[in-house]
């Protein structure tokens, strides 16, 4: 990650019990998508057995992040989020100001 300050899109949701055909696929495809675009640094991504996960995309810029957003097939996949695969989400964006790592000797 560069020095900040940059942008991470904070992705919570929780996904039905039966989420539908074509999510793993997908996930995966905005992923590989997500990483060819203009200003993307990276992205951090879990999700618990009850269905809640976190993804964590970082952004160079907030034009970036809004780019992303306009994207046709990323526009597509958050059609097929809301009509099948979740059951509730929150999108939150956040300027990064400041970020600290810690690695422990014996695993680095």
């Amino acid at each position: 990650m560069p020095e900040p300050p940059y942008y991470a899109v904070l992705f919570t949701s929780r996904r039905r019990a039966e989420p539908g055909g074509g999510y793993g696929a997908t996930a995966d495809r905005m992923e590989e998508l997500a990483a060819q675009q203009p200003g993307f640094l990276g992205v951090e991504s879990a999700r618990g057995a009850d269905g809640l996960g976190i993804t964590v995309s970082y952004w160079a810029t907030l034009e970036d992040v809004r780019a992303w957003g306009r994207n046709a097939e990323h526009l597509l996949a958050q059609k097929f989020g809301r009509e099948k695969w979740y059951q509730w989400f929150a999108l939150r964006i956040c300027r990064v100001e400041r970020a600290t790592e810690f690695t422990h000797v014996d695993e680095a």
